[in-house]
């Protein structure tokens, strides 16, 4: 039974009769990491796990949402006091907060039922995919008129009012502009963006889980912004008043505050740097179909992310080893570090024996094995 049977299933025994279906991805991200907020380029794509939604207008003034994953059905009206304690019902009553907050307007009742085949904790942006399925819904049956940035928006505000989390807005992007075929470079200042080709015949996307989640990774991540605005503070302050992010430096520039700046944050802008600097050979990469220099920037990446910004751990970087013994084109941590998965471009030829090595190896360290998720490029948040 795919996903839709499964959705309507729930939903026809919770409400009876059909409504209409919608979808959003997951996502992952091919380079750029740890841009975002110093107001540099990301560059993610939208994949092929989703969030599955069936969804009718009720008639009445209160929405029931049916979690076919967890088995459990909330109830919730569209006023401040009736946010639901269920936490997963919490992305769906905050992207009505949004809409009616954006729009002024009083979104009508709703029966809804979902389901999704994105892992949790994993970095493919499951809690973004549930936002913007219901976002793209939502919008399409009660024609609120929002377009697909505002949809984004709606996302991220909902992570930030109602989830607690001060997310960028890269993940809720791409699970509503993802394009089959191409990944988005978006440039996270201005948020202008553009597709580039992602058609790598011979090789295929792979993550590997690594199954653990570092303590430190939250006050390790604040720590790191902050070492970022320390650079930019000093920078603007030795005589470049316009410098706003990090993006805007150069490594000229970071050269004059090198005394001025703790050895710690000059890594760590070093590190953007060059990230941003990669971010725009990928590009180029990408465009003439060279996926052996896409390859390289991944493992220089992987590279800066341990001994620059030093987000890795050892779990992470024994997996990008092992990509690099097996002769794996490209290989590393995808996301904010300290647990969670390494991305990896794998020519055909040695797929089956890479995913082999990485699990045996793994076990014998660790003393499990490595959770493996196959991904394909495809398009963002639509109706079915």
């Amino acid at each position: 039974m795919n996903m839709k049977d499964t959705v309507h299933r729930s939903f026809s025994e919770q409400y009876g009769g059909t409504g209409d279906f919608y979808a959003s991805s997951g996502r992952i991200n091919l380079i750029g990491e740890h841009t975002d907020y110093n107001g540099s380029f990301v560059f993610p794509g939208a994949i092929d796990r989703k969030i599955v939604v069936e969804i009718r207008r009720n008639g009445g003034n209160r929405a029931r949402v049916f979690s076919v994953n967890m088995g459990e059905a909330c109830e919730f009206g569209f006023n401040e006091e009736d946010i639901p304690r269920t936490a997963w019902a919490r992305y769906i009553f905050g992207v009505c907060r949004e809409i009616i907050k954006l729009r002024g307007a009083v979104l009508g009742g709703f029966d809804a039922a979902f389901a999704g085949d994105i892992p949790l904790g994993a970095g493919m942006s499951s809690s973004a995919a549930l936002e913007s399925a219901f976002a793209f819904a939502l919008n399409d049956i009660f024609k609120t008129g929002i377009d697909l940035y505002g949809l984004a928006r709606i996302g991220q505000a909902t992570e930030h009012n109602y989830c607690g989390v001060q997310c960028g807005i890269m993940d809720q992007f791409a699970s509503l502009f993802g394009k089959a075929g191409s990944l988005i470079r978006l440039d996270c200042r201005s948020m202008e963006y553009r597709y580039f080709p992602f058609n790598p015949e011979g090789y295929r996307l792979v993550l590997l889980d690594s199954c653990v989640k570092h303590e430190l990774a939250s006050s390790a991540y604040n720590r790191r912004r902050a070492s970022c605005e320390n650079v930019v503070r000093a920078i603007r302050d030795s005589g470049h008043p316009g410098t706003e992010y990090l993006r805007d430096v150069s490594a000229g520039m970071l050269g004059e505050v090198k005394g001025k700046v703790s050895e710690e944050d000059y890594m760590r802008t070093e590190y953007v740097i060059e990230e941003t600097r990669r971010v725009l050979e990928v590009s180029s990469a990408l465009e003439s179909g060279d996926y052996e220099t896409v390859g390289r920037k991944m493992y220089e990446t992987h590279e800066g992310m341990s001994r620059l910004y030093q987000v890795s751990c050892e779990e992470l970087d024994f997996l990008n080893s092992i990509a690099l013994e097996c002769g794996v084109t490209g290989s590393r941590v995808m996301g904010g570090g300290f647990g969670g998965c390494t991305i990896n471009l794998v020519r055909d030829d040695i797929y089956e024996s890479f995913l082999d090595t990485s699990v045996g190896k793994y076990r014998d360290r660790f003393g499990f094995a490595p959770k493996i998720y196959p991904v394909v490029i495809c398009d963002g948040a639509g109706r079915l």
